[in-house]
């Protein structure tokens, strides 16, 4: 077992520094690695081992933690349409013409077609949301509509597990299954609301008061995980207790720090669940039928991506459905966890199960791909137009300018007091209401995601006399001012901060020009109490 660890981490390491150097995603790196180790030590028998199989789960487990962290309940409400009207069209459009192609058209049994229409109409939440929250396209209005589909999907998986227990013939009496369901559902709702309302915060205050930092992420681990198996215990799955918790911390002051605590063990966790779906790649059944795999593959995302761009331009633009439906073209990761569910209970003949295991891991592996050049793929068909272009305006020319990142209140501020002693600046903003509220301003402005370098070229950065970041998202703060060390000395960089936490985090990277925003409010309020006295 030292050995397959230890040899796991090194090809995991090597291969990962290689794809880095391509700028591939570790994602694609994980699932090599995963593939190589099941050959090198014939582990192809340990994907079924169900306590590895539950280990590499809490990877997506505290993936959608985190993802809770970003919501509250007024952000679900407010979510609504996407996650309960999109999101169920997008399961039963795509079953359902699933289902018909390959019962009436290709002749295949009844429970197969079940399973197979199921298993496609799912898309990859470890892989969508850890790709679009890295970005920061996650707030973005395609990103949004994502996952509002995606926390369907996952909700979803309760009456997909009702049905294989029918088809299985591990549950006799429908209606009791279902009056079990809608019990277990509100029991869990009312727990987790009572939990969360007049416990969880009294509960973690008592935790910071300790001053002990192991103390909270134990804290942090605790309710991730106690929140999982809660929602196992109900018959629901473990992502969506997870997700549940992150909102309900979300609703408390501790959010960011508990974000923070939680990001390397999701990330190692991530690690394992990738590394376990390479290790379902079986290369002879991949090459004895790659015209199967590559047509089912390419007829999947096709119909995938009609189906949800269908969806989404009911009320939204083009360009945002375009982009919609390219992230979520794939197979998700527990579809696989369905085919093996559905092997061990004989649902499924063995050559479909292998080819679709195939298909799925394919899928997975092509949306980093598909993600990383979202915008390119959408300009294909569709011109920048709702969204504008990235580079409305001649900024070649600009120089000993003054970058602002960000255009909230604090932004517009600096860019005031900049315009009124003739000092040139550019501001980059990401929300799209705002840049339009700029153009109509009339200020130098390009839209774009600050974590782009190529929108920071587009702003001639590196020939920038000051750099003011001024963005209030401090999970993409840090990595934002890590891209912008790329092209600016760290002299000429002045970050904006809320909190002393946040100051910390930022003066790690070098960065000693930090203003924190309180600690300057807090200084006017002396002076004002100091003059009056």
């Amino acid at each position: 077992m030292l050995a397959i660890i230890v040899t796991t981490l090194l090809l995991s390491l090597l291969i990962n520094i290689f794809l880095r150097k391509i700028y591939l995603p570790t994602i694609i790196g994980y699932i090599l690695t995963g593939t190589l180790i099941a050959y090198l030590f014939n582990l192809h028998e340990a994907i079924h081992n169900h306590e590895l199989k539950e280990i590499a789960e809490f990877g997506v487990v505290f993936l959608m933690f985190t993802i809770g962290l970003e919501f509250s309940l007024a952000h679900l409400k407010r979510m609504k349409h996407e996650v309960f009207i999109t999101g169920t069209l997008q399961i039963f459009l795509t079953s359902s013409i699933v289902f018909f192609v390959t019962y009436y058209a290709l002749g295949f049994e009844q429970k197969s077609s079940i399973i197979i229409s199921i298993v496609i109409a799912l898309s990859s939440t470890a892989i969508v949301l850890k790709l679009l929250n890295e970005s920061g396209e996650i707030n973005r209005r395609h990103g949004q509509r994502a996952m509002g589909i995606l926390i369907m999907q996952d909700i979803a998986v309760i009456p997909i597990l009702l049905i294989i227990g029918f088809m299985s013939g591990s549950t006799d009496d429908i209606s009791s299954a279902l009056r079990n369901m809608l019990v277990s559902a509100v029991a869990l709702l009312a727990f987790l609301w009572i939990f969360g309302k007049y416990i969880l915060e009294p509960f973690l205050t008592q935790i910071f008061k300790t001053n002990s930092d192991e103390l909270f992420v134990g804290s942090v681990l605790f309710l991730a995980i106690g929140a999982s198996y809660v929602a196992h215990f109900f018959g629901f799955s473990y992502s969506l207790g997870a997700f549940v918790a992150g909102m309900l911390i979300a609703e408390t002051k501790y959010k960011h720090q508990a974000e923070a605590d939680l990001i390397p063990f999701r990330d190692l966790l991530l690690g394992i669940f990738f590394i376990t779906v390479g290790m379902q790649i079986d290369f002879f059944i991949l090459i004895a039928r790659i015209h199967i795999i590559l047509a089912l593959l390419l007829g999947v995302m096709v119909l995938k991506f009609i189906i949800i761009f269908g969806l989404i331009r009911v009320n939204e633009s083009k360009r945002v459905s375009l982009k919609t439906a390219f992230s979520l073209v794939q197979i998700g990761e527990f579809s696989l966890a369905i085919l093996e569910l559905a092997r061990s209970n004989e649902l499924i003949a063995q050559p479909y199960g292998q080819i679709m295991i195939a298909t799925i891991v394919l899928s997975m592996i092509i949306t980093p791909l598909i993600l990383k050049h979202l915008t390119p793929l959408t300009d294909m068909l569709q011109k920048q137009e709702d969204e504008q272009i990235e580079h409305l305006i001649d900024s070649d020319g600009f120089k000993n300018h003054t970058v602002i990142l960000g255009f909230g209140e604090f932004g517009r501020n600096v860019a005031a007091a900049l315009k009124e002693k003739g000092e040139f600046y550019l501001a980059i903003e990401n929300n799209i209401n705002t840049f339009h509220a700029i153009q109509k301003m009339g200020e130098p402005a390009i839209f774009g995601n600050t974590l782009k370098k190529e929108v920071l070229k587009k702003a001639n950065i590196q020939m920038a006399k000051y750099v003011i970041v001024a963005i209030d998202n401090p999970a993409k703060l840090y990595h934002v001012c890590q891209t912008i060390q790329q092209f600016v000395d760290s002299s000429k960089i002045i970050v904006k901060v809320h909190t002393q936490h946040e100051k910390n985090i930022i003066a790690e990277l070098g960065i000693s020009n930090i203003i924190i925003e309180n600690d300057v409010m807090s200084q006017m309020v002396s002076r004002l109490i100091m003059k009056s006295e």
